[in-house]
């Protein structure tokens, strides 16, 4: 579903902030009493001991790790290792931590701390330790999942299965994966999931000495900080909840939903090129932009550019566009030099930057695997993975087969699934939570859904947004009322316009990374 791909993008924006530092049965997820707080305690650190880890932009940060059970039902047992990082308060009184989370699954959440930390008004930061981690098996973590490298070389079959070659190719390549992380991590894939990482975190909650924890999470992060305050609302301080996934329909449901939010996502990039036709030339009818965009992918599928970029290719390359407008100009850029100039080179320019995988994103896939196929029963049937994608292909061409090859591991994951738990609450203080109507990643339906589930909460709606992760982004009006909150734990519904459109932009010209979101989304990555 949430794409956790370290692309290029991504890696150029976050490196500057932290890396000068640094067939199965369904059992029931664990109650919240599985972890008496006695024996939770026993497996935290009494202290943890952090270290100072600057940036040039992070000029307090510290980092430090955290040893927690890899079974929490087994706490004497074997222990992994989490990898933090923290921007202390500098007020007199403090509001505690404040933990935050960047989605994925897959996410490295390191590089968020200094980032919100800064992000946020200074009266604000300076009330809360706001804390950063890699979830287990990500990151810095240890261990580390890697199920293999290799599973997005280019040149990768077609994702739409237009003849049973195709289907079988494709198939091969996922049954191969879902193998390789059996054969690497037998060990560890039956403790990887939403539930064990919220335990996590009661478990860093424990060793921070703080009685209760604030969240922060983006995308996936909004799902687990459900779980976390459904195992333990009495320990929720403030709960902040951006671009929400609908709880409804963990997993296999809310990428069906996604696909038909992403294809609307994608027409309105391929009208916004048509409202700027003198720019891009590809015409002012934006059913004649999208017919042209997907008589580029079928030509690709004949001669990939440069060879790398075949449809699939192309299909990873465009995908972020749907989670921030501010890759729009360089997409389309692309689009317009290979249709207009007959000119490969930009969209090859494009796919290493936006869609070639960074070695990084072994891990961070191999982790959003084993969660989303751990938390919830996907369809062993292939049967029904097929009528089910071509049905919602019919409606949404864009990334519908896309998606499910990126989740068909699901189908043949060597673990045995949980039951999502039921995250409604009616025991926690007020929690906030934000959502772009537009957003294609997690579609508005889904923060709808959180609000009846979590009691009190209030939901402010960016009105004609579409990007995913919108606080922290240059949003004034949002961003105000995120501080409002974490001062007081006063929130509201309300609504706030959304940000203009981009401009079309010199196709040399980078995103800069304090421009906006961009900054924020080089972190959250695509997909994630």
């Amino acid at each position: 579903m949430l794409h956790p791909f370290t692309k290029r993008a991504a890696v150029l924006l976050a490196t500057s902030t932290v890396a000068a530092a640094l067939a199965s049965p369904v059992t029931a997820a664990p109650a919240a009493q599985t972890a008496p707080a006695a024996q939770t305690a026993q497996t935290a650190q009494a202290a943890l001991r952090w270290t100072g880890c600057a940036t040039p932009r992070y000029p307090t940060l510290q980092c430090a790790s955290l040893k927690v059970p890899l079974d929490h039902d087994r706490p004497a047992g074997r222990t992994i290792t989490l990898a933090l990082t923290r921007v202390p308060h500098t007020a007199k009184t403090s509001q505690g931590p404040l933990l935050v989370n960047p989605g994925g699954p897959g996410g490295s959440g390191r590089a968020l701390a200094g980032f919100v930390a800064s992000a946020l008004p200074k009266d604000v930061a300076a009330q809360y330790d706001v804390i950063g981690f890699d979830p287990r098996g990500v990151g810095k973590s240890e261990p580390v999942l890697d199920c293999g490298s290799g599973h997005f070389a280019p040149v990768r079959p077609d994702s739409v299965p237009q003849d049973a070659a195709t289907e079988r190719a494709n198939l091969d390549r996922v049954r191969a994966f879902a193998a390789s992380c059996g054969a690497r991590h037998a060990d560890v894939l039956p403790h990887i999931g939403t539930v064990s990482a919220a335990r996590d975190i009661e478990v860093l909650r424990t060793a921070l000495g703080a009685e209760r924890v604030s969240y922060f999470g983006y995308s996936y992060g909004t799902y687990l900080g459900a779980v976390y305050a459904k195992l333990h609302p009495d320990r929720v301080h403030r709960l902040v909840l951006d671009s929400v996934v609908d709880p409804d329909g963990v997993w296999y449901e809310d990428n069906l939903s996604q696909d038909l939010a992403f294809d609307a996502r994608h027409k309105a990039f391929l009208a916004w090129i048509a409202r700027h036709d003198a720019t891009y030339r590809l015409g002012t009818d934006p059913a004649v932009v999208e017919a042209r965009w997907y008589a580029m992918r079928q030509a690709l599928r004949g001669t990939p550019a440069g060879g790398k970029v075949g449809p699939s290719e192309l299909e990873d390359t465009y995908m972020p566009g749907g989670y921030y407008d501010g890759y729009w100009p360089s997409l389309a850029e692309a689009f317009a030099a290979y249709w207009v100039r007959k000119d490969p080179k930009p969209l090859v320019a494009a796919y290493e930057r936006f869609g070639a995988v960074e070695p990084s994103a072994g891990n961070s896939y191999s982790v959003y695997t084993a969660v989303q196929c751990r938390d919830s029963a996907w369809p062993r049937n292939w049967n029904a993975w097929r009528a089910d994608m071509w049905r919602t292909h019919a409606k949404a061409p864009f990334m519908t087969w896309n998606n499910a090859w990126y989740n068909a591991p699901c189908a043949f994951w060597p673990a045995e699934p949980l039951r999502a738990p039921d995250v409604a609450n009616a025991d926690l203080p007020p929690a906030l939570l934000l959502q772009a109507t537009g957003d294609a990643a997690t579609p508005f339906d889904g923060a709808v859904s959180m609000r009846e589930k979590l009691a009190g909460s209030h939901l402010v709606v960016e009105e004609g947004g579409g990007n995913h992760g919108i606080a922290l982004s240059g949003n004034t009006c949002l961003d105000e009322k995120v501080a409002a909150y974490l001062r007081t734990g006063q929130a509201a519904d309300a609504s706030c316009p959304a940000q203009a459109a981009p401009q079309p932009t010199a196709a040399t010209r980078a995103v800069p990374s304090a421009a906006g979101g961009a900054a924020l989304h080089g972190l959250l990555g695509f997909r994630g």
